[in-house]
């Protein structure tokens, strides 16, 4: 935790959408004493708040995103994929090594990163209390966007590594962090749910929000989130009550809805529709270069023939499960393939000029479409972290889907038919009519299909629990997983099965005990002074 303590409190600005923040850049915050005289004003509260946000994402692809595409790659639905350069680290996670010290290191920057947005968040939330405002509304919500946004950060780590360090002041000396220890997984979740709650109880509706503010944690987030954390935990009565008040359902038929599928699926993640009314939450951006807070990952996993790095990239085992569904609509806008020649949206590719995928290049001839960037919506020079893409943290599709897992889980199979094939209908794919585990495992094949690409799979894979007992992970990797045997047994794909560059055994060296979690760097042990316990089998 060395690094992340040093720069704990050195609030850095964010441009909150288009606003200017250049009058808190001039005022840097360089320690305690700065800190204790900066809370003195709303506007001072106002830019501590915007700088909280700031930490979803940071300002480039390494601290954070860098992270999230790993995580994809950790499942059946994506390769690391770049075969021209040494993938480092990436491996470690992507192929399960068990080599702690790499995998741990790759693990690094995120969990400093993620500390750091909790550090701000705590800072707010223990000084804007006893800011005088005009307005006790706002100071209340103030601090619900803070809780709001260390309750998200808590719930990225806590699903990531388990228990966690809690942390609820701003550590300014290593010595703070030397006997800390981690709490249990149910202490975690207690906490991060008292954070959520807090938020649902304090912030405004989307609809509530000037426009100016569009984009910032509502109580409909917190909501969606809580719902989540819930049905993680299997506490699907909680989370029953939360998903049927996003989805007017129960005792909320006949409220208004808050949220709305957007008509066309090849919406849902276009630059063009920022903020849509399918979200529910985004880490917001925008294409000024001064302060780095647009999106690089569009270029992290575009191809290497594209101005890309081709980090991250489709399986064909993914591509398969679409043509199985007869899912032609999610897969056209999902996965983007070696020469095509009509690509949505971009008319730059053509007959004579079909998009390249190059077998040489590539451990798959596919790219992810969800954060492809048309040839003229992208900002010059492109290979930089100002793409204005909003990334998405959750969307009403989602919810959906987690309403259908709840109450089939409940044994309300009607209820989850609803939701599920309210999803389904967007795409123009039939309804579902299955009861029990058969219609468990069509929600879970459609969650796989919705949510290609976004983070959820990996969760999703090592939460459930299949007819074996196993958990749905084990039952995907290892020496006898079915992503495994596909790819080193049955596999005719001739880009997977020729470019070795990247090896087809992906996931052959995953434990059982181990592998459900990521190790918590081995940096973080050390400063600790070994109160901080690893995780099992590393």
């Amino acid at each position: 935790m060395k690094r992340y303590i040093s720069g704990l409190m050195m609030a850095a600005a964010l441009t909150f959408g288009t606003v200017s923040c250049s009058d808190f850049l001039d005022e840097p915050i360089l320690g305690q004493q700065d800190l204790e005289n900066y809370f003195s004003s709303e506007d001072e509260c106002k830019s501590i708040i915007t700088g909280c946000y700031q930490t979803l994402g940071y300002d480039d692809w390494w601290q954070i995103y860098k992270f999230y595409n790993a995580v994809d790659m950790c499942t059946d639905d994506e390769w690391m994929g770049n075969t021209t350069q040494d993938p480092g680290e990436y491996r470690d996670l992507a192929h399960y090594s068990g080599n702690t010290v790499n995998a741990g290191n790759s693990c690094q920057n995120f969990w400093q990163y993620r500390y750091k947005g909790i550090a701000r968040c705590n800072l707010a939330i223990e000084k804007i209390p006893s800011v005088q405002f005009n307005d006790t509304t706002l100071r209340n919500r103030y601090v619900a966007e803070a809780r709001f946004l260390r309750g998200f950060q808590y719930f990225d780590l806590v699903k990531n590594f388990g228990g966690l360090p809690i942390v609820t002041s701003a550590l300014t000396m290593p010595t703070d962090i030397q006997g800390i220890t981690r709490s249990s997984v149910a202490d975690t979740y207690k906490f991060i749910e008292e954070d959520f709650k807090y938020a649902i109880a304090h912030l405004p509706k989307k609809a509530e929000y000037a426009s100016e503010d569009l984009g910032r944690a509502t109580s409909g987030a917190a909501k969606g989130f809580l719902a989540k954390v819930y049905l993680y935990q299997e506490k699907y009565k909680e989370a029953e009550a939360l998903l049927q008040d996003l989805c007017c359902r129960g005792s909320y038929a006949g409220n208004t809805p808050e949220y709305s599928l957007m008509t066309n699926f090849a919406d849902v993640w276009s630059i063009d529709h920022n903020n849509n009314e399918e979200s529910l939450f985004e880490i917001q951006t925008n294409s000024d270069l001064t302060y780095n807070l647009g999106n690089r990952l569009p270029v992290v996993v575009a191809s290497r023939d594209d101005s890309g790095w081709s980090w991250g990239m489709p399986t064909s085992h993914l591509e398969n499960a679409y043509i199985a569904a007869g899912d032609e609509i999610r897969l056209r806008y999902t996965i983007l393939h070696d020469g095509q020649t009509d690509v949505p949206g971009d008319p730059t590719w053509n007959e004579e000029n079909p998009y390249v995928i190059s077998a040489s290049k590539h451990k798959s001839g596919r790219a992810n479409f969800k954060l492809y960037i048309p040839k003229d919506k992208r900002p010059e020079p492109f290979d930089a972290p100002h793409i204005p893409l909003n990334y998405r943290l959750l969307r009403y599709a989602d919810v959906l889907l987690m309403y259908a897992e709840v109450e089939n889980a409940l044994g309300n199979d009607s209820e989850a038919r609803w939701a599920l094939n309210k999803v389904r209908s967007r795409v123009e794919l039939p309804e579902v009519t299955a009861s029990g585990n058969e219609l468990r495992d069509a929600i879970r094949l459609e969650r796989r299909l919705e949510l290609a690409f976004e983070g959820q799979r990996l969760f999703d894979l090592r939460r459930w629990t299949d007819d074996n007992g196993k958990k749905a992970i084990q039952n995907v990797m290892g020496p006898n997983g079915s992503f495994v045997r596909y790819n080193l047994e049955e596999s005719t794909d001739t880009y997977e099965t020729t470019n070795q560059q990247e090896n087809s055994n992906k996931g052959y060296t995953f434990v059982e005990g181990r592998d459900e979690l990521f190790p918590i760097p081995n940096s973080e042990i050390t400063i600790s002074g070994g109160s901080i316990e690893q995780n099992p089998g590393y």
